[in-house]
């Protein structure tokens, strides 16, 4: 395939039209839709349609979005090291906002200390919100807990989280789900695997939460259950660097649920940029990712 052509079809799918995406190729509209359409023919398959005013992506041209986006960030990619013997450019990750509150930040240091040429951005959420990221070619790599579709994903163990249940202080110890029936969960929305976590070991019980209060970041879950809002599952390392770890009462899970298993997951390729960050892991990780084998 022609770069070119993957170029000029990536930034008609990025600016939304051909109008906005002439301007950032300088080029004229006309030609712009006269190389998608030469593309089409040579593919034999349509890559767009037409919603009203708007194109959407067939699925032909999904397909082809996540191979442009590889090849086109390989091209650039042995462009740089070629030219300048570094790694270079730009790696888009996405992670759990536990995993990028407590366990990045050295591991990131390190990364940019041996590849001062490469920017990270990095978007946080949860798991479901981290592979829909993955799917729309958003972000390269994601670090996402379990339990999640690994599908066509290529993944590498990351961290091990402890995971303890939190209530407000004074609380007597749970020992058991169904000693949180009728109570009020606290949790992030719809997609957080420590949520599900949670609604699975009350179904054990057979118990159910009277409601779900949902909180978009650590330190207002850990707020709301200090202020005797309802119960809630967090990672241990977390609690210990939140500012009201001490207003809460911590419970020990059962052995099935209190270890969470982090993973990178990446689709494709894995860029030199993504190796490089994938050899600064945790060891314990990748031991147990080859013992997995």
């Amino acid at each position: 395939m022609d770069l070119d052509d993957l170029h000029i079809f990536r930034s008609v799918v990025r600016e939304g039209g051909v109008t906005r995406a002439a301007t950032l190729l300088h080029r004229v509209p006309s030609n712009v839709t006269t190389r998608i359409k030469q593309f089409e023919e040579r593919l034999g398959v349509a890559l767009f349609r037409r919603e009203g005013r708007n194109l959407a992506l067939t699925d032909a041209g999904r397909t082809l979005l996540g191979h442009a986006e590889t090849l086109l960030r390989m091209a650039d990619a042995a462009e740089e090291e070629v030219r300048s013997g570094v790694v270079r450019g730009v790696l888009r990750l996405g992670s759990l906002e536990s995993a990028a509150g407590a366990r990045l930040p050295p591991i990131l240091s390190a990364f940019h200390a041996q590849n001062p040429n490469v920017v990270i951005e990095l978007q946080t959420g949860t798991t479901r919100a981290m592979l829909r990221l993955l799917e729309g070619f958003e972000v390269e790599a994601a670090f996402v807990s379990e339990p999640f579709e690994r599908g066509s994903l290529s993944s590498v163990p990351a961290f091990d989280e402890e995971l303890v249940l939190i209530t407000a202080k004074g609380t007597p110890t749970v020992r058991q789900a169904v000693e949180l029936g009728g109570r009020t969960v606290v949790a992030f929305p719809h997609g957080c695997s420590y949520r599900q976590r949670l609604i699975e070991w009350l179904a054990e019980g057979d118990a159910s939460p009277r409601r779900v209060l949902e909180m978009s970041s650590y330190h207002a879950i850990v707020a709301c259950v200090a202020a005797g809002t309802g119960a809630a599952i967090v990672p241990a390392e977390v609690l210990d660097h939140a500012v009201l770890s001490t207003a809460i009462e911590r419970h020990p899970l059962p052995p099935h649920l209190r270890v969470n298993h982090t993973h990178l997951v990446w689709s494709g390729e894995a860029s030199a940029p993504l190796q490089s960050l994938m050899a600064l892991l945790p060891t314990t990780a990748l031991n147990r990712r080859a013992g997995s084998r």
